[in-house]
């Protein structure tokens, strides 16, 4: 699944840190004096053959993960381990890379070492939970499970936080949410009595949908921590998904003086109350006490939601007496206020108040889809285009110039003013990432995929480690071609880079099944779909289940897909290709 076009994401590149600087120093020698492997458009070919000893084969081990080619990697590490006599590090290193792979035989290889070399520490402990859940060995894991939350290294005395990397382990084994349900039940006595320990586990067991589980977990703490919100918080988000939302909303009703005195409180509150569908009480906990610009926004938002008009024009009073002399960043907050609540001639009047800075130019990024929505549309381009050809702007604000723009072509189904938007952003600023990808995502909505490629590949030989163009380029490969094992390989980069990205966990487990393991698919999907409650992972799991002969399961995950965005384009799809017939949607009036 790609990301949004919209939204922006730190990259992390890739490191070895497990080796240390010297293995890293050595490998750039060896590749400088020709002995490394060579490049092929951006990724980084392993060899087929290495000299003799550990580091040849470390190097051959993390130039097959940086090219996406995990099982080679953890073939290659789990070599350079055995060579390395008496390495832990290394050791670890390999167990860490076959975990990754989901190599179950070369982890339970390197993990052998590991154990001959090291003492068992909490994170040894880790490793042995994972590849038994991995293996789905339910007593090892059970009893690995336990030791880490009791805390039990090699050690005599308990080491601190062993919950953590029991948790750890269970959220890589959610892709089971069957056997993870089960062990969770039998390990809620083994949970340390530390709040933060209570609090993580109780919401982990709502994400694997154990709300029996959960409510165990929190009529435990609640033991414990009986006065304590951050609990009382997390027993209304249980009864809630349990389907008790007026016991949910008792305990919330209860909760509302101590909102006055802990603003974190104030705003788990109002989420509460605003997943219960009740945005004004939301809003009227925001209001208690001291005000600053998140409450006002959130306060406007939560009584937009509540269709009172009235009151979210109270917000926008309130917040210009308590502004007599604004400062820049209040008057470009104002200005968005009045756009949000639809006074869009105040909000052009509060962004041209803007007298400088930073703010200065996102007031002026702001005013062109206020003038667009009021249907100046001629003077809303004119304003962009003044951005665009103005010197005094940073690079960056120009850039973005370009992509709203393109935004507002595009919404108004204008393709082809869209493509020369992007165009002039390119030759104003060529190979700019940003412009790179919006272009990219706009040939895939044309269905144009060799340009959509063409662009991602551009990326990527500018930074091969840009995980958004390998997650997307790997993607669309997998969605809309058959060149499913290069999309694997440029995924897995992805994969090995951020492991824990929802996004890139439903492009590994997608492509996967378009290769024919759905089996394996299906664990990748459902720990996507426990990070990320989002439509079109849903529809993933859907497709696969049906393709697995599980068609009431399917069936239910097609639901939820639809409930969260019905207009979703891989649900659409997978709903033609499956032809599954889902029951009606609930009537408002009875809903």
């Amino acid at each position: 699944m790609p990301p949004m076009p919209e939204a922006v994401f730190t990259i992390r590149r890739f490191a070895a840190v497990a080796l240390g600087a010297v293995l890293s120093v050595l490998a750039i020698d060896a590749v400088a004096a020709g002995d490394g492997p060579a490049t092929n458009g951006g990724a980084v070919a392993a060899p087929e053959s290495v000299g003799a000893g550990p580091l040849p084969a470390a190097i051959a081990g993390e130039y097959a993960l940086q090219a996406g080619k995990l099982d080679d990697a953890a073939r290659w590490y789990l070599e350079a381990a055995r060579a390395a006599e008496g390495d832990a590090v290394l050791a670890e290193r390999a167990t860490r890379i076959a975990l990754l792979a989901r190599n179950d035989r070369f982890a339970g290889d390197a993990l052998a070492l590991w154990r001959a070399r090291a003492a068992r520490s909490l994170g040894m402990r880790n490793a042995e939970a994972t590849l038994a859940l991995q293996r789905k060995d339910e007593a090892t894991a059970r009893r690995e499970l336990r030791n880490l939350l009791r805390g039990r290294g090699e050690g005599l005395k308990p080491e601190k936080d062993g919950w953590r990397y029991a948790l750890l382990a269970m959220d890589a084994g959610s892709g089971d949410p069957q056997l993870i349900g089960r062990l969770l039940a039998t390990l809620v006595d083994d949970i340390p009595q530390d709040l933060p320990a209570w609090l993580a586990f109780g919401e982990f067991a709502q994400q694997v949908q154990r709300q029996d589980v959960a409510a165990k977990i929190i009529g435990r703490v609640l033991q414990y921590y009986p006065n304590e919100p951050g609990v009382s918080l997390l027993h209304a988000n249980q009864l809630r998904r349990s389907g008790k939302a007026p016991q949910a909303r008792k305990i919330l009703d209860r909760m509302g003086a101590s909102a006055i005195l802990l603003p974190d409180v104030a705003y788990g509150l109002a989420r509460e109350y605003g997943a219960l569908g009740d945005f004004a009480a939301a809003a009227a906990v925001l209001a208690r006490g001291p005000q600053n610009d998140n409450t006002y926004i959130l306060r406007a938002s939560y009584l937009a939601q509540a269709d009172d008009k009235a009151g979210v024009a109270a917000v926008y009073e309130e917040l210009k007496r308590e502004s007599a002399s604004p400062n820049p960043g209040r008057r470009l907050l104002l200005g968005q206020v009045a756009e949000f609540i639809g006074r869009l001639d105040d909000a052009l009047d509060w962004y041209a108040s803007v007298p400088g800075g930073p703010q200065r130019w996102q007031a002026r990024l702001r005013t062109a889809p206020v003038l667009h929505k009021l249907g100046r549309v001629d003077e809303a381009h004119a304003r962009i285009r003044d951005i665009q050809t103005d010197a005094t702007a940073a690079d960056e604000t120009r850039r973005d110039a370009y992509l709203l723009q393109a935004d507002l072509f595009r919404n108004d189904n204008r393709p082809g003013d869209e493509l020369a938007t992007l165009d002039r952003g390119l030759a104003a600023y060529p190979d700019e990432p940003q412009l790179l990808y919006a272009r990219a995502l706009m040939w895939e909505r044309r269905d144009d995929i060799a340009r959509a490629e063409a662009d991602l590949r551009r990326i990527l030989a500018l930074d091969a480690d840009d995980v958004n163009a390998l997650n997307a380029l790997g993607y669309t490969l997998a969605d809309r071609t058959d060149r499913y094992q290069e999309a694997l390989e440029l995924i897995a980069r992805a994969y090995a880079a951020e492991p824990d990205n929802a996004a890139i966990i439903d492009s590994y487990g997608w492509v996967l099944y378009r290769l024919g393991r759905s089996e394996e698919a299906l664990v990748e999907l459902l720990r996507a779909f426990t990070k990320q409650k989002d439509a079109e992972i849903a529809a993933h799991v859907a497709e696969v289940l049906w393709a697995l002969g599980r068609r009431d399961e399917a069936v239910n995950y097609f639901v939820e897909a639809r409930r969260i965005d019905p207009d979703n384009r891989s649900l659409k799809r997978a709903l033609d290709k499956t032809g599954a017939v889902l029951p009606p949607l609930p009537d408002k009036a009875g809903a």
